[in-house]
């Protein structure tokens, strides 16, 4: 299993980003999938995920209403689409796939089995 995550880069405030991880080795839509951020010196916190029993989307309260997560299910590919950025969205993003969940563990980065290796999203003037 594999997962790539690639569109990160450098912003300004108020601009926009589009991340995208391709799969290989699993399905998404056989998946809960979810996206993480890190930023130095903080631990990895939930950004947004889709959960596979109810199909439904959930964000974390910093950037509901700015970022987007959505899957294309012809390509095999999760995107998050981030509008509206602030530095303080600033951090290595991650995109994680697991089987198994529970809701409640949706936004838990320990109950996932598969990660991508991260992309830098810098947002600066």
């Amino acid at each position: 299993v594999q997962l790539v995550e690639s569109g990160g880069g450098l912003v300004q405030p108020g601009g926009s980003l589009q991340l995208s991880c391709a799969a290989s080795g699993l399905t998404f839509t056989t998946y809960s999938v979810a996206w993480f951020r890190q930023a130095p010196g903080k631990e990895r916190e939930f950004v947004a995920g889709i959960y596979l029993r109810n199909r439904a989307t959930y964000y974390a309260d910093s950037v509901r209403g700015r970022f987007t997560i959505s899957r294309d299910n012809a390509k095999n590919t999760l995107h998050l689409q981030m509008n509206s950025l602030k530095p303080e969205d600033t951090a290595v993003y991650y995109c994680a796939a697991d089987k198994g969940l529970i809701l409640s563990s949706l936004t838990s980065p320990t109950q996932y089995d598969f990660w991508g290796q991260g992309t830098q999203v810098t947002v600066s003037s």
